[in-house]
């Protein structure tokens, strides 16, 4: 299983270290392990709410599409590492892997609460 350590823009939130599986996504793996991702598509990525950055990691993941791009241009303050967690698959769970995900500010985000 790979580890993937989430940590939060928002101090008040303690950083966390989860295990994933090959088919497991970033969103999904933070909200079965009570960490909160707005989400208002489904994870179809229609919109993006769910915007994070990948700042370790990224090879272990599934390739970014041309449109998960598209919408990760209309999240708020997009960087080269930016993904959709819902979008992120894990593809190898090597134990030796490590994903580590900053979860932007929410506060900012019109979302869905879960």
């Amino acid at each position: 299983m790979a580890v993937v350590k989430f940590r939060f823009e928002d101090s008040s939130i303690s950083p966390r270290e989860v295990k994933g599986m090959v088919g497991d996504n970033i969103l999904d793996l933070a909200e079965d392990n009570g960490m909160h991702i707005n989400s208002n598509c489904g994870m179809v990525c229609a919109c993006s709410t769910c915007h994070v950055y990948i700042e370790q990691g990224e090879e272990v993941l599934s390739e970014i599409s041309d449109k998960e791009e598209d919408f990760i241009d209309r999240a708020i303050n997009p960087r080269i590492e930016s993904r959709l967690s819902c979008q992120c698959i894990i593809e190898n769970d090597d134990p030796s892997e490590l994903i580590e995900v900053l979860v932007p500010d929410q506060s900012q985000i019109i979302g869905h609460e879960h």
